[in-house]
């Protein structure tokens, strides 16, 4: 059977972005956005069970048969992985993530150059949207860099679980693990704004609490980077908006009017050569659309992006367009992208 230090390697050797040990198939990798096998033959339940026990350490798999679900950041070698181990259909089975070992920057990913404007602003709410895995924190890290890289200023993260590890460049950024350097989202921002921030970047807001706050800093003059999942951009309102009770509806509202800067929706399409590239429609505020997210549907917020060229706005027909034309992805996946934009 394969052992531990082969598997992460070899995945890593492939380019693999996610590992699956599952019983009853075999070993998966995800490459260019598939699972492909690995092996031949399937997994019995105790060879999943065996590879992905050892994992872990002895109080993780006490942890692990406690809970049924265990979390972990795994350190091996040169290479940083995110692991989650848990019962399925009563056999244990794992789901490894491969971390990079440094952020990638805003060029190396390919995003628009509006995305680097939107780093330079010094208060207000960025948010980076899209559905799971569609690579949202890797974005928000590449802003963190850039910021990072161009400017004194000191940044916060809260991550749950740190995924990229950042290095003091012309600036310092702190970074604080829930679980592990604070007790919550919630708990980690409030402290953040004791902590003399110019930029707070919050993994994910998951609760009202933690929006509430997350705005109020944003209006007082602090940028507060964050990623949330929505299918699209003309969802935003209406998935703030199911966090709160309804009598903080039009404090919601008019608390994300003031302090929005912009939005970055994303999908990761896969590639002709068998990888993977960002497409992305990016929003910036105008009063245009701040009186839309007072009063009206975010259906309306698509009206601004494509009348947006002149602020660099960018609309995901064109940054699909832009892919296809460079002939970086195939017309199938051009459509299959495109039909949900329309």
């Amino acid at each position: 059977m394969i052992n531990r230090k082969q598997l992460l390697e070899h995945a890593k050797a492939q380019h693999a972005t996610d590992i699956h040990i599952c019983a009853g198939a075999p070993i998966l990798f995800r490459l260019g956005g598939k699972l492909v096998p690995i092996t031949k033959e399937k997994l019995s339940a105790e060879q999943s069970k065996e590879i992905s026990l050892d994992l872990l350490n002895e109080d993780q798999k006490n942890q692990l048969e406690k809970n049924l679900d265990f979390d972990l950041m795994l350190a091996e070698g040169t290479g940083r992985y995110r692991v989650n181990v848990g019962y399925f259909n009563g056999a244990v089975g794992s789901t490894i993530r491969i971390l990079p070992t440094r952020p990638r920057t805003i060029k190396e990913l390919s995003l628009p150059d509006v995305v680097k404007d939107l780093t330079k602003k010094t208060k207000g709410l960025v948010l980076i949207t899209g559905s799971t895995s569609q690579g949202k924190t890797t974005t928000m890290s590449a802003m963190i860099d850039e910021i990072n890289s161009t400017s004194q200023k000191h940044v916060i993260t809260i991550e749950d679980p740190i995924e990229y590890i950042h290095t003091n460049k012309v600036g310092i950024v702190r970074q604080r693990e829930v679980g592990k350097d604070t007790q919550s989202f919630y708990s980690g921002l409030r402290a953040a704004l004791r902590q003399d921030p110019d930029v707070i970047a919050i993994g994910e807001m998951r609760d009202y609490e933690t929006i509430k706050i997350a705005l109020t800093a944003a209006e007082t003059g602090v940028l507060v980077l964050s990623t949330l999942h929505v299918i699209s951009i003309d969802k935003i309102i209406e998935r703030l908006l199911s966090y709160a009770t309804a009598t903080d509806e039009s404090q919601l509202r008019f608390l994300l009017a003031e302090s929005l800067q912009g939005m970055i929706h994303q999908e990761l399409v896969p590639t002709v050569n068998g990888k993977q590239r960002v497409c992305c429609e990016v929003l910036i505020i105008t009063n245009a659309a701040k009186n839309i997210i007072r009063r009206k549907g975010g259906y309306f917020l698509r009206t601004i992006i494509e009348t947006g060229k002149k602020l660099k706005m960018v609309t995901m027909t064109q940054s699909v367009t832009n892919l296809l034309e460079a002939g970086t992805i195939s017309e199938g996946v051009a459509k299959a992208v495109l039909s949900n934009y329309q």
